[in-house]
This record gives structure tokens, sequence and C-alpha cells, in this order.
């Protein structure tokens, strides 16, 4: 592939890189004073980059730069839900900060910058890639949880996340190491040839070792330990950022990983899988149930959703891969829909509330935003007819059909687990006294991001064909 080719496979990360640069300087010039703007031209460069996904040599590119990145559908599909979720982080943004003494104009670059990492990482054939990306992607990150300066909790959130996370990559360089020691080569297929030949003791640990560090990315169990605090100090737009976005890099990164480099050992790192989708599930359902601030009970719903789309990746399959990107598609709307709806929550003064106790009587001071809380709860508990029960029904049948009942029906049994904290949020919402009543808002923009997202719930079925025929095309190139 000449020059011009190879530049053309990564427009989408040239475009943001462009776009970050030019707005950092607009922000370091004009000030707070320009954040708004600052964040309408973040959301047109990642719109910009979002349409570029669709042309022939970022969708099927193949290997560039020396096998060091991919360009195919599996990280198209992967980078336009990225896209998608980090735009509406930005526009969600500017009324919560409102209340916190304004938005800074470099909310949006950090966000930009974050979604460079993610391209990348998602992307990644290479291991240098991987890391490179993904520590993109954590620098922005740990800036963004500690946003709040002034807030304790924010500045918590911020240093939790930095020491855990340096921890993580920490084991997953080590893991590395070792892959690279043993076989030669830093490169995916070149790995995935090594274990062919067997898997040794040394590859084996550095396997192990590189699964860890991911799970801490994807804040799987028992590597979710930075999760409820992070989410629940972090700014409400940063915490509907972490849920998403960052999620569904993790998780590309990591079904990438164990196709493309770790395949032959599929027996070994299948073990691993399943068992952090178990424990996922369990301690997502179980520890939620007594949460009392809505923002930590997300978080262990978001532990509870990676167990769920892990079973799917157990599969090892073209459908179960297939199954994990609608998933991931599902999840991301019903999260950016459910946090939208907490930045709704906000006491008579404008100072935002988080306690699940103030949203009762929530029916009959703002019925719409009840509807909506109830849909987003009823959906991300699987429950039919909405989207959320297909997305679960996928990844079972996946594993079903890669001959893993018994995982399937665990997870089906620990989902009943589950449901019982969403139904807590509704019954709180429909059924118990009224509590003070939360301000008035008038953001026509956040009512129509949980509109659209509410209907996508319900009438999603609809875009059944679209998105299986757009899974299986992306899961399709990684095999």
């Amino acid at each position: 592939m000449d020059s011009l080719g190879v530049f053309a496979s990564v427009l989408p990360e040239i475009v943001l890189t462009v776009a970050g640069l030019a707005l950092m300087l607009v922000a370091a010039f004009a000030g707070d004073a320009s954040a708004r703007l600052v964040s309408w031209l973040s959301v047109a460069a990642l719109a910009v980059a979002g349409v570029l996904l669709s042309q022939p040599a970022v969708s099927a590119g193949g290997e560039i730069f020396d096998g060091l990145y991919r360009a195919d559908a599996f990280s198209a599909f992967a980078k336009a839900l990225i896209f998608i979720a980090a735009a509406a982080s930005i526009v969600v943004a500017p009324r919560y900060f409102d209340s916190e003494g304004g938005l800074r104009a470099e909310y949006p670059v950090l966000i930009l910058f974050a979604c460079i990492g993610m391209s990348m990482m998602v992307s990644a054939c290479d291991f240098l890639t991987l890391y490179v990306g993904l520590e993109l992607n954590s620098l922005a990150a740990y800036v963004l949880a500690s946003f709040l300066r002034r807030d304790v909790r924010s500045a918590e959130a911020g240093l939790k996340y930095f020491v855990l996370g340096a921890l993580a990559s920490g084991i997953l360089l080590y893991g590395m190491s070792l892959l690279y020691g043993f076989s030669g080569t830093t490169h995916f297929a070149g790995v995935a040839t090594a274990l062919s030949d067997g898997l040794s003791g040394g590859e084996l640990f550095g396997l192990v070792f590189v699964l860890s560090g991911l799970a801490f990315k994807i804040s799987a169990v028992p590597f979710h330990m930075w999760t409820p605090d992070v989410y629940e100090g972090s700014p409400t737009p940063v915490t509907a950022f972490f849920a998403s976005a960052p999620k569904v890099a993790a998780l590309g990164l990591t079904t990438r990983v164990v196709i493309s480099a770790l395949g032959p050992s599929g027996h070994s790192w299948q073990q691993i899988v399943i068992f952090l989708a178990l424990a996922s599930i369990v301690l997502g359902a179980v520890a939620a149930i007594n949460q009392s601030n809505i923002k930590r009970l997300l978080a262990y719903s978001s532990i509870n959703n990676v167990g769920f789309a892990l079973i799917g990746l157990a599969a090892g399959t073209q459908e179960g891969v297939a199954s994990v990107l609608s998933y991931l598609t599902i999840y991301v709307v019903m999260t950016i829909g459910s946090f939208v709806c907490v930045l709704q929550m906000k006491d008579k003064d404008g100072q935002p509330v988080e306690s699940i106790a103030s949203l009762a009587g929530l029916s009959q001071s703002r019925p719409g935003l009840a509807a909506a809380f109830a849909i987003f709860m009823f959906s991300l508990a699987g429950i039919p007819p909405l989207f959320g029960f297909w997305a679960k029904f996928l990844v079972f049948d996946a594993a079903v059909g890669a001959g893993l009942t018994p995982l399937a029906a665990i997870g089906i049994a620990a989902s009943v687990i589950g449901a019982f904290y969403y139904l807590k949020v509704i019954k709180t919402i429909y059924f118990d006294p009224p509590a003070e009543g939360f301000a008035a808002e008038r953001s026509l923009l956040d009512y129509g991001i949980i509109t659209l997202c509410a209907a996508i719930i319900v009438f999603g079925y609809l875009l059944n064909p679209v998105l299986g025929y757009a899974s299986s095309a992306a899961a399709a190139s990684l095999f």
C-alpha cells in the first residue's frame, strides 16, 4: 500500500488529532469562555471522524505501519460506538458543570485525546500499539476523573484510578514481555504462531498476566475494585463516558487479543474468560443490592454487564464475537440514557442529587423522566420485550452454540439476581412515598437524548437486521 493509502486508513485518528491540538490552543488562548464553542467543535470533529469510518480504506484497509495497526470492519464498528458515546458525554456536560462553577474548555479536548487512544486500542494488532493506545486513553481518563479540583470525591477518584491503573499497566506490561520473550515477537499473528506449537509455562504466565491487565480495563471481577469509587466520585458526564466509550474500547481490544493473538491456546484463555464472566455477573448482581447511590449502583451494573458480554467472548466463535458487538451497541444506548436521566436529578438549588431514595415520587412530579428511568432499568435487567433482553439472548445463544450450555444456564440464573436491584429503583420511583421533588429542567437536548435512547430500547427490534448484519461483518473480519 502506498503512503497515501496508509494515511487514508487512519483518517479518523488524523482528524481527531488535528482537532484536539487546534482546540487545545483555542482553549489556552480564549480560556473557559470558549468552552461551549470548543465542545461543539469537538462534537463536529467526532462526527467527521465517524463519517470517515464508512470509507473502504478505513473499514477494510488491512494491516499498515508494518503490522502495527489494522483497519478492518471490527475496528470501524467499535470506533463508531466510541465516537457516539464520546459525543453524548460532551453534549450533556455544560448543564452539569454550570452548577459546579462552569464548564472548563479542556474537558472536550481531553475526551478527544482519549478517543484517539481508544481508536488505536481497537485497531491494534501489535502489543506495542496496544500499550500506546491504552496509555493515551488512560492519561486523559485520570485527569477527567479528578476534573472537579475542589471536590474531594473527584480528587479521590482520580488518585485511585491513577494508582490502580498504573498497577494494571505494570501487570499488562509484564505479561506482554513474557509473551515477547517466549515467542520472539510482539505482533499478534506472530504470537499466535508461537502458541500454535503448544503452550509453555512462560507463555501461560504471560497469557494470564495480559488477561489480568485487560480485565482491569474492562472492570471485570476480581479487578473491579476501582469502579464504584471512580464512578461515584467523578463528575456525572465523565462517569457516563467511563461507563460507555472506554468499556467498548477495552472489550474490543480484549476480543482482538484473545482471537488474534491467543487463539491457538483457546482452552487456556477460555477458562480465564469464563471465570471473569461468572465472577463479574454474580458480584455485580449481589454487591449492587444494598447500594443507596445511583451512580454506585450503575457501576455494579456495568460490572454485571461486562460479565454477560464476556459470555459471548468465551464462546470463541464468530457468532460469539458478533454477539459481543451487538451487546455493546445496546449497552451503550442503555448506559447513555441512564446517565442522562441521572443528570436530571438536581435539588431546588440546582445541585446534583445521587441518592436512590430521592427518586421516590418521581412518577408524580416528572412522569416522563420516571417512564424513561423505568425503560432503562427494565432493559438493563433484560426484561422482554425491551432491547436489553435481545442483548442477553444473543450472548447466551452463542455460548450454547459453542457447547457452553452450563455457562449460559448459570448466566441466566444470575441475571435473575441482578433484576432485583433494577426493580428496586423502579419500585422507589413508582411506589415509595414522595420525596422532595427535583428542580424543573428545561433542556431540550437532554430530553432529546433520553427520548431517542428510550425509543431505541423499545423499538430496537426493528433495527435487528441492520445490527445483525453489521456485527456479523465486523466479527468476520477477525476470522
